[in-house]
């Protein structure tokens, strides 16, 4: 069986690469690896996720959902000191870096969850979920991720998700038109969308 970057026990051998990057005006130390998404540089789709997402309204927490090793969830976490940012991946070695890279970065509002979507966040709940989400685990695992990040939200917050117009964002629109009654596409670059669903 092939290995993706959402198998949980990665088998590929390790080889990690640190670099420092840029986002939203301050700079970062990641360090990723073999077997975990985007291996060496912030992705693109991320990167336009966190330099687009608003703050909402709503007091609570924020989630990073399929952390990976961790950009989206630390940049946010730096930028929102006041909120507390759970990142949290079904992948092993994801959740190593990604608590590596809380430490190299300083962070100190954010936890790292190791968990099959929501099975080890049961009973929390999120004033905003940000998401790029696994695409190549196939649509119905990704539209479960919006069905239960839905379940997972506060009153009046947010789901924030990066999709690729070829890789399913008509459809995943449909799907959040569908659950949350409403969605808003808040950047189109590069065949990226950044979707925005409010409970």
């Amino acid at each position: 069986m092939s290995e993706h970057y959402f198998s949980q026990h990665p088998q590929s051998k390790s080889s990690p690469q640190k670099w420092r990057s840029e986002l939203l005006g301050s700079y970062f130390t990641f360090e990723s690896d073999y077997g975990v998404f985007s291996k060496n540089e912030v992705d693109y789709g991320s990167r336009l996720l966190i330099e687009r997402f608003v703050e909402p309204a709503v007091v609570g927490d924020f989630l990073d959902l399929g952390c990976g090793y961790g950009p989206i969830g630390i940049a946010v976490a730096q930028c929102y000191p006041n909120r507390h940012v759970t990142l949290a991946d079904i992948n092993e070695r994801a959740i190593a870096l990604a608590r590596k890279n809380t430490h190299h970065n300083h962070v100190n509002n954010a936890d790292v969850v190791l968990s099959d979507r929501f099975n080890n966040l049961k009973g929390r709940s999120f004033a905003a979920i940000l998401t790029n989400p696994p695409i190549r685990a196939g649509k119905t695992i990704v539209h479960q991720m919006l069905e239960e990040s839905h379940n997972a939200l506060l009153d009046n917050g947010c789901l924030w998700v990066v999709i690729q117009k070829k890789q399913g964002a008509p459809s995943a629109t449909e799907k959040l038109k569908k659950i949350f009654g409403n969605v808003n596409v808040m950047a189109r670059s590069k065949g990226y969308y950044i979707l925005q669903a409010i409970k």
